[in-house]
């Protein structure tokens, strides 16, 4: 069973930085659309940034654009997510969303803590 595991949430401070990263095994990770997306306490999912399979083309929600960066390694089956110039309402749960088969194939992780203090 394909079950991504994210890992490197934690607590900082307001302007701070995290990476998130997250692994999975047992597919061509190649082959696959990888997102983070996230949850707040009380809302819905955000989709956060995504990179496609093949040209690796990036998209961001307008709430992150210039401060967080999604990049992919292929040949170790991870993705991550830099945060930059963190701000409160970026708190959230984090997951990792790996999509592919013309969206048949639908992995989600367990999800990683972002807590950012004021």
């Amino acid at each position: 069973e394909v079950q991504p595991v994210e890992s490197g949430g934690g607590l900082v401070q307001a302007g701070g930085s995290l990476r998130l990263s997250c692994a999975a095994s047992g597919l061509t990770f190649s082959n696959y659309d990888l997102s983070w997306v996230r949850q707040a306490p009380g809302k819905q999912r955000e989709l956060v940034a995504t990179i496609t399979r093949g040209r690796g083309f990036t998209n961001y929600a307008d709430s992150v654009k210039g401060r967080f960066i999604i990049s992919r390694d292929n040949a170790k089956n991870t993705v991550s997510l830099q945060m930059n110039s963190l701000k409160p309402e970026d708190t959230a749960v984090y997951y990792c969303n790996v999509v592919g088969g013309g969206g048949r194939l639908n992995y989600w992780g367990q999800g990683t803590q972002v807590t950012v203090s004021s």
